[in-house]
């Protein structure tokens, strides 16, 4: 796997129950961009949803795609058993791999016992997401992916992003491929360091998609003018945390016309005037419609 995997918003409807009409708008807004896989994930509220919800979502996603590219599912919890269940039932349902977010604190024998114990579960993929409430060092990846049949990737977010890709890239040896994720915002500095994706929000997958070829053909100049012109301004709005992000991006996907609500799950963020009168400038220079479409 390879490319930019979006990871899909979960769009609820007023009495915030899953908005499945929505949801496949969203499957089919993303693939018609040319993406190459998408993902369920934090950026989905997943650890919002019930147990049910999650089988519904994976479910939908799965149905929607219907094979066109790879659908990964994040079925991390804090618990081994548990993440083990939620990846057999997110690989039952279709999914084409999952990624787990390993507890902490633990130390790195426990981490590596967590995904022994999902790498067991499954016979698909498994992608260890690193984060920074959540790190996992690039010694410790490589050891999961030495000790491990099915662990085979690695989606890298502790900050400074470029630099932890680039050890992650480095420690793995061929042993496992390394995303990047951030919602994009250092793409061209991790493809630069080697990773082989991204993983971003889903809401501008035309112009992630588009970086994407220009760097494949060796064109580094327009993939970095696509980025800096389309994608960094709209990650510096949601740089102070995911709750926002899903403001910022559920509301730009209403705006499109994908979903019909931006309704988030509580906790949640709202943009203060400032920034919503930020975001309203850009999604007029990103040719965006305006809020009251």
């Amino acid at each position: 796997m390879q490319g930019i995997f979006p990871i899909l918003l979960t769009p609820f409807d007023d009495d915030e129950r899953i908005d499945e009409e929505s949801l496949r708008g969203e499957v089919e807004f993303v693939i018609a961009g040319g993406v190459h896989g998408v993902g369920l994930a934090l950026g989905s509220e997943i650890l919002k949803l019930t147990e049910a919800e999650r089988s519904q979502l994976v479910r939908v996603v799965v149905d929607q795609v219907n094979g066109r590219v790879p659908v990964v599912v994040n079925t991390g919890t804090p618990a081994s058993f548990t993440a083990a269940l939620y990846s057999r039932q997110a690989a039952d349902l279709g999914a084409s791999a999952v990624m787990c977010l390993p507890p902490t604190p633990v130390s790195a024998a426990e981490t590596r016992a967590y995904f022994q114990t999902i790498s067991k579960a499954v016979n698909v993929p498994v992608f260890i997401q690193d984060t920074s409430t959540n790190p996992v060092s690039a010694t410790v990846m490589r050891q999961i992916a030495e000790e491990t049949e099915h662990v085979r990737y690695a989606k890298v977010e502790t900050p400074p992003q470029p630099a932890q890709v680039a050890a992650a890239v480095h420690a793995a040896g061929g042993q496992f491929a390394v995303f990047g994720g951030a919602g994009g915002t250092f793409l061209i500095d991790e493809l630069r360091r080697g990773a082989v994706g991204s993983m971003p929000w889903p809401t501008q997958p035309r112009a992630f998609a588009t970086i994407w070829e220009r760097w494949q053909a060796g064109d580094a100049p327009a993939a970095r003018e696509v980025h800096e012109r389309e994608i960094v301004p709209l990650a510096m709005l949601s740089l102070a945390g995911l709750r926002l992000g899903h403001t910022v991006h559920k509301e730009l996907l209403r705006r499109q016309g994908v979903f019909s609500s931006a309704r988030v799950r509580g906790p949640s963020d709202p943009l203060d005037a400032q920034t919503q009168r930020d975001f309203d400038e850009l999604c007029e220079r990103l040719g965006v419609p305006s809020a009251g479409r």
